[in-house]
């Protein structure tokens, strides 16, 4: 572990085009001719090395990205999907069936949330949501049908973190497999090493990192991704959440500036919440002292890439909220937007949008106030000017 660099390995990886290009050749074919009938029937049944059938399967696009994904996580495969929610589902689906269990961290995305909740009772898959934070709620919640262990790194949108290595120890110990979603934490965090078994990513984020597409990944060993694209079974063949062979090429391009990217990223982030904490606005931040994590998440972290970009603030009232972000907007300070990883900040009030599938009386119990702001901290050059007009804003709403 101590000489793993993730952008490292992704800078590692060498692919040229099919004519000698400096980017690899983008596949713009649906389907892949054969010079004999006995290799389409071998790739069928997945014995053909380097050949393509159909891609809905795979593709050679695809699999650049794909290669580059595992080597970032540091795992032995990949495969990437047409969105996060594309990464989540059939993996989870993959995992577990009719009458088996999944003890899930109650602060998740939404939509992961909803998805759980409310679509996989109709598969007879229950799940318990646990403070995640709590390892003996967590151990306590697990039983004889648990399959899976469910969190993200830092939870959207309280920012809490999961500590991996612990939770690692725990799906070891009663035989379940540890499912991570890293989105927030690209590089920063690689729980890959840390112990968790599959690692996922809404490649929406951060990692294309320019708000034009959507796509996800599934990291994981060679055996459970060999499983997912299995022509009989495999829940991600069988549903068929394919990413695009050109998108998967746009995504590989900005894949090569993302350690670049979560650096300034980082730096602003634990710029202003230092600012803001001093101010006297309640402010999350995993890297502020007065974050609960701040020591596990400091031991966890691959300390260049620091401690991610995503900040919350509480305001007070969604009121106040919504008026925040409206004027700062208007401000050209980021844009009222949900998502994240863009190189412009984007804020919104999660309670009434990416966690509006919580109920409300879930959101009061795990802590999602009315007043509180998510943000994805952009890319701006002088964070300090950026800082000063927040705080007018603040001061003209008499927020400070």
């Amino acid at each position: 572990m101590e000489n793993f660099n993730p952008a490292d390995n992704i800078q590692d990886l060498q692919y040229f085009g099919e004519f000698g290009g400096v980017n690899p050749s983008i596949s713009d074919s649906s389907t892949y001719t054969f010079l004999s009938a006995k290799t389409m029937f071998d790739t069928f049944e997945g014995n053909a090395e380097g050949c393509y059938l159909y891609s809905r399967h795979s593709s050679p696009s695809n699999l650049y990205l794909d290669k580059a994904m595992a080597a970032m996580e540091g795992t032995e495969s990949a495969n990437v999907s047409a969105s996060g929610m594309g990464a989540i589902t059939p993996t989870l689906l993959q995992l577990c069936g009719q009458g088996d269990h999944i003890v899930s961290s109650r602060t998740i995305y939404g939509g992961t949330y909803a998805f759980l909740k409310n679509f996989t009772p109709k598969f007879g898959i229950k799940t318990t949501f646990v403070d995640i934070t709590k390892l003996e709620i967590v151990e306590a919640a697990i039983t004889p049908e648990t399959k899976v262990l469910y969190c993200e790194t830092v939870s959207n949108p309280l920012l809490e973190v999961a500590d991996i290595a612990c939770l690692s120890k725990l799906a070891k110990k009663y035989n379940l497999k540890l499912v991570v979603d890293n989105t927030f934490s690209p590089l920063s965090v690689s729980p890959a090493l840390l112990g968790a078994d599959i690692v996922i990513h809404s490649l929406t984020k951060y990692i294309n990192g320019s708000s034009d597409t959507v796509g996800g990944v599934t990291c994981a060993s060679q055996e459970f991704i060999d499983s997912l694209k299995n022509v009989n079974n495999g829940a991600s063949m069988l549903l068929g959440p394919t990413m695009d062979s050109l998108r998967s090429a746009s995504v590989m391009k900005n894949l090569r500036t993302l350690h670049i990217r979560m650096k300034q990223h980082s730096y602003n982030a634990l710029y202003l919440a230092e600012r803001f904490e001093k101010d006297g606005i309640k402010t999350v931040y995993p890297g502020l002292k007065s974050h609960p994590s701040h020591e596990i998440y400091k031991n966890m972290i691959n300390p260049e890439y620091g401690f991610g970009g995503m900040m919350t603030l509480d305001v007070g009232t969604l009121d106040q909220a919504n008026a925040l972000m409206e004027l700062m907007q208007s401000k050209n300070l980021g844009y009222l937007a949900v998502s994240l990883g863009f190189y412009k900040t984007l804020f919104s009030a999660p309670g009434t949008s990416t966690s509006s599938e919580i109920p409300f009386d879930e959101q009061k119990e795990m802590g999602l106030t009315d007043g509180l702001i998510r943000f994805s901290i952009g890319l701006d050059n002088d964070i300090e000017r950026t800082y000063q007009s927040m705080k007018s804003c603040m001061v003209a709403l008499s927020i400070l």
